[in-house]
């Protein structure tokens, strides 16, 4: 069991950065690869960003810039440029095994997520 506290979500202007945290607590953090998702209303949960446990990552998004530190169990959405499309609730997620995937059904662990609002 792996239980991910996500933290860092606020309300922000156009144009700012947040850094989001996901800490990880229970079975050995580094056996994971780690998701970050977000899910807007009214829409489905699309994938962000990922990292594998080596710390190969992707993005689909160049403002935005996963990264993770395995001695503080913890993953990182670095989030720049921030728009109103950006708005939204962020997820961070773990997986079983060295790789990241962008399909949410293959993430073993969810956390509560936190709110990311971004104003015009």
């Amino acid at each position: 069991q792996v239980q991910l506290v996500e933290s860092g979500g606020g309300l922000v202007q156009a144009g700012d950065s947040l850094r989001l945290s996901c800490s990880a607590s229970g079975r050995t953090f580094s056996n994971y690869a780690m998701g970050w998702f977000r899910q807007a209303p009214g829409k489905e949960r699309e994938f962000v960003a990922g990292i594998s446990w080596s710390g190969s990552s992707h993005s689909v998004k160049d403002r935005f810039t996963i990264s993770r530190d395995n001695a503080k169990n913890t993953v990182f959405l670095q989030m720049n440029s921030l728009k109103p499309e950006d708005t939204a609730v962020y997820y961070c997620a773990a997986k079983m095994g060295a790789y990241w995937s962008e399909s949410y059904h293959m993430y073993d662990y969810w956390g509560q997520g936190t709110q990311v609002t971004v104003s015009s």
